[in-house]
């Protein structure tokens, strides 16, 4: 009878390619997968540190998994466990912890097997999610050489590297041959891609578009002083990558930029949102901003808002601030209290809210294509346009991983517009 293994991820959509690539690797090797919260003899949690509110996440999932079945074996890989081994280890029923590099060789590890030679830290190894057929994230970037004042991911991925256009080609062309209809590009600095090889995120994004034989590629996260004009020209002109822009803001004062450690201002910024509605009026443009960064005064607070306010971008993910140990930030002094965190916060939710209405009432009306999936949820399903609209249709099991025309004619309460 196979063994029965689960595998279960926090954070970042590079968390979820590695770990979906090795439930594959295990399901190739003759294990079962199952869901994560079924009866498994291991379970592999993949975590993040990107908060310690996310770290308690992690440690509430494993806790919980033991409690759950509390002979099966439970590893812990991922940002937090190496970062926070010691932690994680003290944690009952934690049988094997791995660091971002070891957790590559997990097959071995298990079967005590000879262990393959296991990647350097400095080793770009890539991956890609595969199951849900509507899309799959492809990683092509990992690490971050910024080192940003608030931030541990340098810490936990090490520095920046990427995989080459040939096999970021050759795995896009293997995607989109098992159906897959979207490729969604990851990383953790996909901006930085190439650099060490001489080639370009911009030449990756040409050769995707000319040589991949797929209807849909899309971004995630891009740095906006590695968005180029030229990338944005490209995604104006392309029929296959989608007017999606998630731009890293994180404050709108200088003031606390320059404290972060960020590599722009924002007339930089604001030169890139310009440039994006010049050419695409009707793009989804989200923007990261963190509240709460020791030394945000009320007065730098307001500059911020109303920065913010004045962008025409789509919506905010705004993130309290967390104080993370072994950062520059952790030692400044002026850290902001929580409660007043808590207050900012909640001004630029409500702030997102209002820009998110402002762009749904502005494509209202539009024509879009949109690309169904498969769940049902009390008998509706789900789908997002190009500029990343969430829609839902009565379920229909032929429109499965279809692109179809759609109107977009009226959101309901929850801000998805029925088709």
């Amino acid at each position: 009878m196979p063994k029965k293994i689960a595998f279960h991820h926090f954070g970042c959509k590079v968390n979820f390619s590695e770990a979906s690539a090795l439930a594959r690797q295990f399901r190739e090797r003759g294990y079962e997968l199952t869901g994560y919260r079924e009866q498994a003899d291991i379970y592999v949690i993949n975590t993040c540190a990107v908060t310690r509110e996310a770290e308690k996440k992690c440690i509430y999932a494993i806790r919980q998994t033991h409690r759950l079945n509390p002979e099966a074996k439970i590893v812990v890989m991922g940002c937090f466990s190496e970062l926070n081994p010691e932690e994680i280890r003290s944690i009952e029923g934690v049988t094997l912890v791995l660091g971002q590099s070891d957790k590559f060789r997990l097959f071995d590890l298990l079967e005590d097997s000879e262990p393959a030679t296991s990647p350097a830290a400095c080793d770009f190894v890539p991956s890609y999610s595969m199951g849900d057929r509507t899309r799959s994230f492809l990683k092509i970037q990992d690490g971050c050489d910024y080192y940003c004042a608030y931030c541990t991911i340098p810490l936990a991925r090490g520095h920046s590297r990427s995989d080459t256009i040939a096999n970021v080609v050759r795995e896009a062309r293997d995607i989109a041959a098992a159906g897959v209809r979207e490729i969604v590009l990851t990383g953790v600095n996909i901006g930085e891609f190439g650099r060490h090889q001489q080639e370009t995120f911009l030449d990756l994004l040409i050769r995707l578009e000319q040589e991949v034989d797929i209807p849909r590629i899309r971004f995630s996260s891009i740095e906006p002083n590695l968005l180029s004009d030229e990338i944005i020209r490209l995604v104006a002109s392309s029929r296959k990558i989608m007017p999606h822009f998630h731009i890293p803001l994180q404050s709108g004062s200088d003031k606390t930029l320059r404290a972060m450690h960020r590599k722009y201002d924002t007339a930089l910024y604001a030169g890139r949102i310009s440039t994006i509605r010049s050419l695409l009026p009707f793009a989804c443009v989200a923007a990261d901003v963190i509240v709460g960064f020791p030394g945000e005064t009320e007065a730098d607070f307001d500059d911020a808002y109303r920065f913010m306010e004045g962008l025409d971008i789509s919506y905010l993910h705004v993130f309290s601030y967390s104080r993370r140990d072994h950062t520059r930030a952790a030692a400044m002094e002026d850290q902001v209290p929580g409660h007043i965190i808590h207050l900012r916060s909640e001004e630029l939710h409500r702030l997102s809210e209002t820009k998110k209405h402002r762009f749904y009432e502005q494509n209202r009306g539009r024509r879009e294509e949109a690309l169904l999936e498969s769940t049902n949820v009390d008998g509706m399903m789900h789908g997002f346009t190009g500029n990343y609209i969430k829609v839902k249709h009565p379920f229909d099991p032929g429109l499965t991983n279809q692109i179809v025309p759609v109107i977009l004619d009226r959101p309901d309460d929850d801000m998805t517009f029925i088709i």
